[in-house]
This record gives C-alpha cells, structure tokens and sequence, in this order.
C-alpha cells in the first residue's frame, strides 16, 4: 500500500510540474501581437462520379415442389420418474412455556 501512495505522489508532483511550464508558455503567448490574417483560397469542384452499368442478376431455373422432408420416428418412452419424498410439515403453533411459582420465601422469626 506504501508503494501505491508513493506512486500517487510522484504522479501528483510531474503533472503538477507539466501544468507550471503550460501555464508559462500560455502566457508568453499572450504577450505576443496578434497573427496576421492570412488570406483564402477557392476549392476546385470534385469530380462527379461516373455512372457505373448495374451488373444483372442471373436468373435460376425454377424446380417447381419441393422435396418432402424426412419423417421423423418414433421418440422412445422414458420410465416414470420416481415420486418425491414428501416434505415434513413445520409446526406454527407455539408451545406455552410453564410458569414455575418463586421458592418459598423464609419466615422471619
């Protein structure tokens, strides 16, 4: 965990160092005149594109119906599944605890 926290600091300190040389460059640039306009210049048109023949698609013969399909067999029957052992039942109702009277308290003579 040390090693984390050290690499965080030293990650911290070069890009705190990285934005003290941009904010000196930045204002050096500041301090500069204004940059002339420079002037403009006209696009040639592109080119049109070329109309291109539309190859044709051939045409296949047609077969008419179509082959019958495979009869499925038969499935074999699976034997029963064994029944489920029944789940005991969890009583609800709460038994009453019993309430034991106090000992006998001795007599004061």
């Amino acid at each position: 965990m040390a090693s984390f926290n050290c690499f965080a600091l030293a990650f911290f300190v070069a890009l705190s160092f990285s934005s003290i040389d941009v904010g000196l460059a930045a204002r050096q640039l500041q301090k500069l005149p204004p940059m002339p306009t420079l002037p403009t210049t006209t696009l040639p048109p592109l080119p049109s594109i070329p109309n291109l023949p539309q190859p044709s698609i051939p045409s296949f013969p047609r077969l008419g119906a179509l082959p019958p399909l495979p009869t499925m067999r038969a499935l074999p029957t699976l034997p029963p599944l064994p029944s489920m052992p029944s789940i005991p039942t969890i009583p609800t109702a709460i038994p009453s605890i019993p309430f034991f009277s106090p000992p006998p308290s001795p007599s004061s003579p």
